[in-house]
């Protein structure tokens, strides 16, 4: 397929611009007519409640889904108009989805090199540098997972398998980083780890874009500093989390009376009937 060239007018550092998009299927939206830029410079957060859409809109922006209606862009070009393979060898995703084709007997540091050509089968099915085995271990490293280099996948805690996964996404150096739920059956001790990894990984000046898929702000690291909020397919608020993330956006996200603070760059919602409970 001939590579179409950016839209007129651009910017060099876009990385998605959803414009218009739903997903419809029988008959049902899974999302409604959605608006979403991110920039290079920009890590956001996707919340909403179970069932808002974000997965659906985090598999239409990594181009594994079309949308029924609208139009998507990566890195300025159109899905649709460009082969999809040169977008997504710039694209990192990890979540949960992966994890259940993983090879359960591989080491972690062979499972994240094999991160490099986007495939689970263990590493003799392809050649690898001594610099791409070191780049796999680095990565275990940056997200605080080095030793875990050794140690087979199936051995692993919820939360050591996230890091892995999320350094096997960062193989190609990507320019987009997707995280879908990344904190989903952790710990409290596991969750605080791995958003303190992906906090350090959004602070990073040389770091991807972000986008972190939640529906609990506890779990909104320290550096993100955008959020989209989804219920019911379709956008509730967007935009920079200081202005964005209100008690006000957060009850309409979840349809209940919430209060919310913000303290040491880190979030707190409970409703005021219920107690303090931090549970959205």
């Amino acid at each position: 397929m001939a590579e179409n060239p950016p839209a007129a007018g651009a910017a060099d550092d876009e990385v998605i611009d959803l414009a218009g998009v739903s997903v419809v299927r029988e008959g049902r939206h899974l999302l409604r007519d959605v608006d979403w830029r991110v920039l290079r410079h920009e890590d956001w957060v996707v919340l909403g409640p179970n069932g808002a859409g974000k997965t659906t809109m985090l598999q239409v922006a990594s181009t594994y889904l079309t949308p029924s209606r609208g139009t998507v862009r990566l890195f300025g070009r159109r899905h649709g108009a460009v082969d999809v393979r040169r977008l997504r060898s710039r694209v990192g995703y990890a979540g949960m989805g992966p994890a259940s084709l993983v090879r359960e007997t591989l080491p972690a540091v062979e499972i994240v090199v094999t991160g490099k050509h986007a495939s689970f089968v263990d590493s003799r099915w392809h050649d690898y540098t001594d610099a791409d085995w070191d780049r796999a271990r680095a990565n275990l490293e940056r997200l605080t997972a080095g030793a875990l280099a050794d140690r087979p996948f199936g051995r692993l805690s919820a939360g050591e398998r996230q890091r892995v996964l999320i350094a096997r996404s960062l193989m190609t150096e990507p320019e987009l980083l997707l995280l879908d739920e990344a904190t989903t059956g952790l710990d409290l001790g596991a969750r605080e780890r791995m958003v303190g990894s992906l906090s350090e990984l959004a602070l990073d000046p040389d770091g991807p874009a972000c986008v972190l898929v939640t529906h609990h702000v506890e779990e909104i690291p320290a550096g993100f500093d955008h959020i989209i909020m989804l219920a019911g397919g379709e956008v509730v608020a967007h935009g920079p989390i200081s202005d964005t993330l209100t008690e006000a956006a957060l009850s309409a996200c979840f349809g209940a009376a919430l209060r919310l603070e913000h303290r040491n760059g880190r979030f707190r919602a409970w409703s005021p009937d219920a107690g303090r409970a931090g549970t959205c």
